[in-house]
């Protein structure tokens, strides 16, 4: 087990982190160096030889190998991103990059999205060196850039350029999982991610004749794209279940103590209650409008019109989301991908899956662990690139009344110390045994 220290360390290192301030705005507005050297010294301090990679200068990854027992097993990478999504301090509790530590909890943006999880792997990782303790497979370790925009500065860069640093590597965790979700009637819950919902945002374009504002115009481009965007909004996707949500349904309807009528989903989740957000958002693609632009005055047609709308596929689920997308669009709008990542699956039967399952209950024996998919993406999309299947897997005990998706985010983002204290338990029990 992780010493004493190591619970000690999680909580300065989180704390560390937040100060850190590494807002990605998007568009290459983000620094993460400050943050990736700090993280490279505490792996040296363990003893590791970490790199440190950049394709846009500032823009700083961090990649270490801890060489297991094993030569023949299968390297299994663990990565975090630095970076942070903006705050406005204004309408915070404390400084969003204060990283206080106040009753018990740390304050700041990337409490729980994810300079926790840095913090938890920098911990164990040190702890291990200190404790002569060497895992059986190899553990890559990445600490990314710009995972809050496109991620080339980060993971798709390491993907892409530096493939070599991950040979070996079936296997990957990081953020989204392994957190206590409450469900109100005394039950606690564990989600551990087994995939992701494809990223497709979209960027639509509509054309017409420009001209006067007091002239008829059928021709009118924000006419065009309004009804386009309106068709987009209202319309009413599929039931798809993935092999994913139809493990998750199954494990659920079990807790519940209900039959798990895979045929009647709306009526199932009714009897799964709060349990039912697990996943809601994964039952089907999305895509909700987000953004609109045209024009430049009010007494003139302009002869473009763009919207952004931000789509998500299922895993398989990319040929018809593309298919309802041209339709919806019609004819005098069209569309392309202004950032697009694959869906993911990774399977719940595996000894990996089994293995973080296993960590889990040692150290929460009343928790339920079942597994889900991710509504949103992570940087495991660009390290399936190179034949990684990802998890999430963050652990964190939360108290009742800790909304985690909420504060992924969210406003007064923070983290309880005993949840970090958590964290690095699970985290070394589950490395030590995979």
């Amino acid at each position: 087990m992780a010493d004493a220290l190591a619970l000690d360390e999680v909580v300065r290192f989180t704390s560390d982190l937040i100060r850190i301030d590494t807002t990605n705005r998007g568009g290459g507005d983000c620094r993460e160096r400050p943050a990736a050297e700090y993280a490279a010294e505490r792996l040296s301090g363990a003893g590791l030889e970490p790199l440190l990679l950049e394709r846009t200068p500032g823009r700083t990854n961090v990649v270490a190998r801890l060489e297991g027992t094993d030569p023949s097993a299968p390297a299994l990478l663990v990565h975090g991103h630095l970076d942070v999504v903006p705050a406005q301090a204004a309408d915070w509790s404390v400084h969003p990059f204060s990283g206080e530590i106040r009753d018990g909890v740390v304050w700041g943006r990337g409490a729980v999205d994810m300079k926790n999880m840095d913090a938890m792997i920098l911990a164990v990782v040190r702890s291990w060196a200190r404790l002569g303790v060497r895992p059986r497979r190899d553990v890559v370790i990445a600490f990314t850039a710009d995972e809050e925009a496109s991620a080339e500065d980060g993971s798709g860069f390491l993907a892409d350029e530096h493939p070599e640093l991950f040979e070996g590597c079936t296997e990957g965790v990081s953020e989204s999982g392994a957190y206590t979700f409450h469900d109100g009637a005394g039950r606690q819950i564990y989600p551990i991610a087994a995939g992701e919902r494809g990223t497709a945002w979209l960027r639509l374009t509509a054309r017409g004749r420009a001209g006067h504002g007091s002239k008829v115009n059928k021709e009118n481009a924000v006419t065009r794209l309004a009804a386009a965007v309106a068709r987009i909004g209202a319309h009413e996707w599929p039931l798809r279940l993935t092999p994913t949500v139809r493990a998750a349904l199954a494990e659920l309807a079990a807790l519940y103590g209900v039959e798990a009528d895979l045929r009647n989903v709306d009526a199932l989740l009714e009897k799964l209650g709060p349990a039912a957000r697990l996943v809601e958002a994964t039952l089907r693609n999305s895509a909700n409008p987000t953004m609109l632009e045209a024009g430049y005055k009010i007494n003139v047609i302009p002869g473009e019109a763009v919207a952004h709308v931000d789509g998500r596929y299922l895993p398989g689920g990319e040929e018809e989301f593309r298919a309802t997308l041209d339709r919806l669009t019609g004819p005098d709008v069209d569309w392309e991908f202004h950032h697009r990542e694959v869906a993911l699956q990774a399977p719940v039967d595996s000894s990996t899956y089994r293995a973080m399952r296993a960590a889990v209950e040692e150290f929460a024996p009343e928790g339920h662990v079942v597994p889900y998919c991710m509504a949103g993406g992570t940087d495991a999309k660009q390290f399936s690139r190179l034949g990684i299947t990802g998890y999430g897997f963050s652990p964190l005990k939360l108290p009742e009344g800790f909304d985690y998706n909420a504060l992924f985010h969210g406003v007064d983002e923070r983290v309880p110390v005993e949840a970090l204290h958590f964290g690095v338990r699970v985290l070394d029990r589950f490395l030590r045994t995979v």
